[in-house]
């Protein structure tokens, strides 16, 4: 029997020695004994069968300690400690429930009958950390070998465990690993420790610094900073309809012409000025002076990794990084559906091309990939040029379908969505360019004559009111028809540049027209878009530049700040720490977030650039190209330049109190104290009124403060505010006084008044990301403050 779990006793044990499995969670320990041979007997914290015993890590079982395990001193946060550097890290268990697991572990570590041991841990940075870690503090003397596996399909385990590589193969990896989390350690720990005692009479609690965090919310925060300083400027746009014989209609927008043909663009700065065009062209004869018709190829997308996926799906969907990464592990391990998806690669090895019919034949099987599936199997020869480097797979390939039955009807809604976007996106990589003809129109309503008369159009452009049309015809859907749509992003956007793409009428140039309506419409100028999931993880992705085009951001990936891994836990830690919230689809920069990166100024912590450097060189650690000691001896030495400089920079700083005017009750000055803003101060008590800056895991900021002292309300909803399951909602607020003459600031909606607790999350219906939260307390400080 092959892979049998049961409950009876385990089986007395024979001389022969015994191969011990370490996998990253209980659930890949039980698909692992489905694929070795059986039966297993399922113990506490381990499963065992004549051959082998499984056991698991639960995640990261050990970390590294905290200071005051090196030295008590460290208890107290005192600047002249600083920097700590350990010449030798000392590894602990993480809690209580760890130190259960870490016990069974260690006890089959120590068994005699233990001959060998296989790492099968996630096959990546993380998965080899978690192991190392774990050996190093069981003690672990047996040999090691490496389970590296891409897919968990039961196919897929069994040729990864009949090859089976020698741990000696990973050991740049493993350097690279602790080398991350040992820099991580060393900076979060030194800047957080700083930082916040210098910063202690400005903030209640740590002020969190890290590596990977801090360059991430400066990105956020310099967005907030501009959107705030920008002053939106008014300017007008003009519209016409224009119709040719046969009732052929279209549209177009005004562009200023600079003379000799050439166009400027269609804004205008004064209302007279567009009342001026709409009068001299209202009713008029127009002639189309220009039409060009060109041919678009558009390239199929190239194959997902995880944070291109992440992007997709926060734009489609309004999934927040971390709910995406969810649903693709959930996709990897629960439904063996998609391969491993914590990966950098975009593309496939050589040897996986044998294996790209069968796996589109296979998804197939499902009505509504059928046809897409029936061309790919059907070609002759396959496109693998975009799709096959062996050079881009490191650890590991794109995201694409496993080589298995999948069962998409079992699948919950948020895995079902994300394992349909990777099953057509790799059929789609497989088809033909998409073809579009792009339209240019140019309609010239000719300027009058002096004496008022129009004259007929010479067609130069140059002598009347230009309106330019633009349309956009799908001619081969390609691999958009994968799809069964035209993607929004095949359309038009130009609000400004031109009027969006539509389907136009036949029209020939030279036509003539008439001028059937026309009109003015007052715009503003808009600030910058705040960040969503989608554009941070690009520009997180890309070192801080935002970059569209899929080629060169995979030419810049090496230089990014973190890993696919990590990315949306940085996003989630940020929020955890009260520096980000959401807001809808938007990251929105908090007052505290935004004061950490004032006071930092340009110091190099807030550099992405200088992180995407440091990530680059653990890459090259990885592949043999850098040296471990030379990486933690520059991470050290930025570490004791950092703390000397948030020294000297942050010693004398004090935040301003604001000030929000009048007690409601008793008539002093409200001012901002660090969890408050209240009437008290040194010289006077005042009334005891207060408004609590916490709420429902949220700092309410001075503006709600402020509206709440003045009318007792928010006329809008506040956003930010955090359930007990760590989801975001969103209410509104209402000053409320007690029995005993105490106020309180409570929820305003319906609910509340009914007595019903917060809402669990926002609506799906509504597109809004479900951020969830680790659920550490966001006042300790650990080595997550590092990342």
């Amino acid at each position: 029997m092959h892979g049998g779990l049961s409950e009876s006793p385990p089986a007395t044990l024979g001389a022969m020695a015994k191969t011990l499995v370490i996998a990253e969670k209980p659930s890949v320990g039980q698909d692992l004994a489905r694929a070795l041979k059986g039966p297993f007997q399922k113990q506490e914290g381990l499963l065992e069968g004549p051959e082998h015993v499984i056991t698991w890590a639960v995640g990261h079982l050990v970390q590294l300690a905290e200071p005051d395990e090196y030295d008590p001193k460290f208890k107290r946060w005192r600047m002249e400690d600083l920097p700590i550097v350990p010449e030798h890290f000392k590894l602990v268990v993480r809690d209580e429930r760890s130190r259960k697991q870490m016990t069974v572990v260690s006890k089959q570590l120590g068994r005699e009958d233990i001959g060998e041991v296989v790492n099968a841990c996630d096959a990546g940075r993380e998965g080899e950390l978690i192991f190392a870690y774990l050996y190093e503090k069981a003690k672990g003397k047996k040999p090691v070998r490496r389970l590296w596996l891409n897919s968990m399909t039961s196919a897929a385990m069994k040729e990864a465990l009949a090859a089976l590589r020698p741990a000696e193969e990973f050991a740049q990896l493993e350097q690279a690993a602790r080398s991350r989390s040992e820099a991580d350690w060393i900076v979060g720990m030194n800047a957080t420790r700083a930082a916040t005692i210098r910063l202690r009479s400005s903030f209640d609690g740590a002020v969190s610094l890290g590596r990977v965090q801090t360059p991430t919310l400066a990105i956020v925060a310099r967005r907030e900073e501009e959107i705030r300083a920008f002053t939106p400027e008014p300017y007008w746009l003009v519209d016409a309809t224009f119709e040719a014989a046969g009732e052929r209609s279209y549209r177009g927008r005004f562009h200023e012409s600079r003379g000799a043909g050439e166009l400027r663009g269609p804004r205008l700065a004064t209302e007279a000025e567009a009342e001026a065009i709409v009068a001299a062209c209202r009713g008029r004869r127009a002639t189309i002076t220009t039409l060009e018709k060109k041919e678009q190829r558009e390239k199929a997308p190239m194959l997902y990794d995880l944070t291109s996926l992440q992007r997709e799906a926060n734009n489609r969907y309004g999934f927040s990084a971390k709910r995406t990464l969810a649903a693709a592990q959930r996709c990897y391990e629960e439904h063996k559906a998609l391969t491993y998806p914590r990966t950098n690669s975009r593309y496939l090895t050589n040897d996986m091309v044998a294996e790209i019919k069968p796996t589109a034949e296979l998804v197939g099987a499902h009505p509504e990939y059928r046809r897409a599936a029936e061309y790919v199997t059907g070609l002759d020869l396959l496109p693998l040029a975009r799709v096959v480097n062996d050079a881009k797979v490191t650890d590991h390939h794109a995201i694409i379908p496993t080589r298995s039955e999948h069962k998409p009807e079992k699948m919950g809604a948020d895995d079902k969505r994300i394992y349909d976007m990777v099953v057509r996106r790799f059929l789609a990589v497989f088809h033909p360019d998409a073809v579009f003809e792009n339209t240019r129109v140019e309609t010239t309503v000719p300027a009058p004559d002096a004496d008022g008369s129009a004259p007929a159009p010479d067609g130069d452009g140059d002598r009347g009111h230009v309106f330019r049309t633009r349309g956009k015809l799908l001619l081969v859907p390609g691999w958009r028809g994968v799809y069964e749509e035209v993607a929004a992003d095949a359309r038009g956007k130009g609000e400004d540049e031109e009027d969006a793409d539509q389907q136009l009428p036949r029209l020939e140039r030279g036509e003539p027209v008439n001028t059937v309506q026309i009109g003015s419409e007052r715009k503003e100028t808009k600030p910058p878009r705040r960040y969503s999931d989608a554009s941070l993880l690009g520009a997180m992705e890309t070192a801080g530049k935002l970059v569209e085009d899929d080629e060169l951001r995979e030419a810049m990936k090496d230089s990014g700040i973190g890993t696919p891994a990590t990315r949306s836990a940085i996003i989630e830690r940020l929020i955890q720490v009260a520096y980000l919230e959401r807001d809808a689809r938007a990251l929105v920069a908090t007052e505290k977030g935004l004061n950490v990166i004032r006071l930092l100024n340009a110091h190099p912590l807030t550099s992405p650039g200088l992180t995407g450097s440091w990530e680059h060189r653990l890459g090259k650690i990885e592949r043999g190209e850098d040296s471990r000691e030379d990486f933690m001896s520059d991470i050290a030495g930025f570490a004791g330049e950092t703390v000397r400089e948030l020294d000297q920079k942050l010693k004398d700083v004090r935040i301003p109190r604001a000030k929000l005017g009048p007690c409601p009750v008793c008539g002093h000055e409200i001012t901002e104290n660090r969890k408050g803003y209240s009437c008290w101060s040194r010289e006077d008590p005042g009334c005891g009124f207060v408004i609590w800056k916490s709420k429902a895991g949220k700092q309410l900021p001075v503006a709600v403060a402020r509206e709440l002292i003045k009318t007792g309300y928010t006329a809008n909803q506040v956003t930010g505010f955090r359930g007990r399951s760590g989801r975001n909602f969103r209410a509104r607020l209402a000053l409320r006084q007690t029995e005993d003459g105490k106020w309180r600031v409570e929820f305003d909606e319906e609910w509340a008044r009914e007595g019903a607790k917060p809402p669990d999350a926002e609506s799906d219906a509504a597109q809004l990301a479900a951020a969830g939260r680790d659920g550490a307390d966001a006042s300790q400080i650990s080595q997550r403050t590092a990342a």
